[in-house]
């Protein structure tokens, strides 16, 4: 088997709702975690590797290592978006993550102004991600907390949109990453598509 083809442990069972905010943070986390260095979501410069390991009740979307990025992807119909604005992952952890107090951060969607959320995982998670991931950078399991600005948003309706987010630590550290997104009208079924 080639060394990145080999797939992560599956993802450990959360102290959260899967659907809370605190839920879905750190299923990103995971999300991201899962990513081998070639499929690597948050280092992806086009969106070519947006689609890479989505789960089926909502569709992640990441931010950038602290570089402009443009990506392009197709989101299935009827699927919510969830996205990091600017977000700190700490590991290995005990406790409550620390915020960033200086962090700042702002979302749009087709030009309108969305407020992103203050999200945080006060219990540690487990995250087994593939080798050399992005996050972890091992397969090793580690507890982990996040702490971040974040927004859950609708399933946007069929066609075209941009959504933008700009983000910083406060400190340097700044992101800035435009998704051009088709929401596709069916939603995909094997070789074939089923209206939604």
């Amino acid at each position: 088997m080639p060394l990145f083809s080999r797939r992560p442990a599956e993802p450990a069972p959360l102290p959260y709702d899967p659907r809370s905010p605190e839920g879905l943070a750190a299923r990103w986390v995971q999300w991201a975690a899962a990513a081998s260095p070639l499929k690597n979501t948050i280092a992806d410069t086009t969106g070519a590797d947006a689609g890479h390991n989505q789960p089926d009740d909502v569709w992640f979307l990441a931010g950038s290592y602290g570089e402009a990025v443009e990506r392009q992807c197709t989101v299935p119909a009827g699927r919510p978006l969830f996205i990091p604005v600017f977000n700190i992952w700490f590991y290995p952890a005990a406790g409550p993550p620390e915020p960033a107090e200086r962090a700042v951060g702002s979302l749009q969607i087709d030009g309108s102004g969305v407020e992103p959320d203050v999200i945080a995982t006060p219990v540690p998670f487990t995250v087994a991600g593939a080798r050399l991931n992005g996050v972890t950078r091992s397969r090793k399991p580690v507890p982990m907390t996040v702490w971040g600005l974040w927004k859950h948003l609708s399933a946007p309706p069929p066609g075209q949109h941009e959504l933008r987010v700009r983000g910083g630590d406060g400190y340097g550290f700044a992101l800035d990453v435009t998704y051009r997104l088709t929401v596709a009208a069916t939603e995909p079924v094997g070789d074939l598509t089923a209206p939604r």
